[in-house]
């Protein structure tokens, strides 16, 4: 067993308070085409998957229509609607600190995800971002994690990866990593716990003891 020293970490939800953005996104798209059919509980369901296979699922004619939709409101009203999670800066910056490799791996579009990060000032922690339209495949498929550990010159191992959704527990697993759910998922802790990650992070911090509880385990 090898020691943890990459962590892949998934961005909306997880690193960054996009909740209120993406759901209002979902609701100005669905009362746009489905005009009083949809509330708040129902659009959060769309969360997790890339946006073409939410709106396929809808209507396979009018994917890219829908997904116009979705990204006008959603870059325009960004900057006023994403917010963070406490106590995130601290643990990358102990993370760097302490010597970890790190990468994004989002189903989100490559420019909307550095957009993200910019705004929360977190760019510099992370060498690699791998995004929706850097893969074929998406979470949870193993390509872009295992891009993402090309690009840091790790490997599975030595990985784990920090999600919010099953997309992210089973991506791990798919790819052979460690796996860490948040508890602030906004599909509920117990949603994701089904799936059986490593550890379930009450707080972001919380990532700095199991890895060095882990590490410690693995030398002793």
């Amino acid at each position: 067993m090898k020691k943890i020293d990459t962590v892949l970490f998934d961005l909306d939800g997880t690193l960054i308070n996009t909740i209120d953005l993406i759901v209002a996104s979902f609701m100005h798209t669905m009362e746009t085409y489905y005009p009083g059919e949809y509330v708040r509980e129902d659009v959060v369901s769309f969360i997790g998957p890339p946006l073409s296979e939410t709106f396929m699922n809808l209507d396979p004619d009018k994917v890219e229509e829908m997904t116009m939709t979705y990204r006008e409101f959603n870059h325009k009203n960004h900057d006023d609607l994403v917010g963070e999670y406490e106590g995130v800066k601290e643990t990358l910056e102990q993370l760097v600190k302490q010597g970890y490799k790190l990468a994004i791996v989002t189903t989100k579009r490559h420019e909307t995800a550095v957009k993200g990060l910019q705004l929360m000032n977190l760019e510099s922690y992370f060498p690699a971002v791998v995004a929706l339209d850097d893969v074929t495949n998406y979470k949870p498929d193993p390509e872009p994690l295992n891009l993402a550990l090309e690009k840091l010159g790790s490997s599975a191992e030595r990985a784990i990866m920090v999600g919010d959704s099953e997309h992210d527990i089973l991506g791990g697993k798919n790819t052979g990593t460690k796996t860490a759910g948040v508890a602030w998922s906004i599909k509920g802790k117990e949603h994701l716990q089904s799936y059986e990650p490593d550890v379930m992070l009450e707080s972001m911090t919380d990532l700095l003891d199991y890895l060095q509880q882990t590490n410690v385990a693995t030398f002793n």
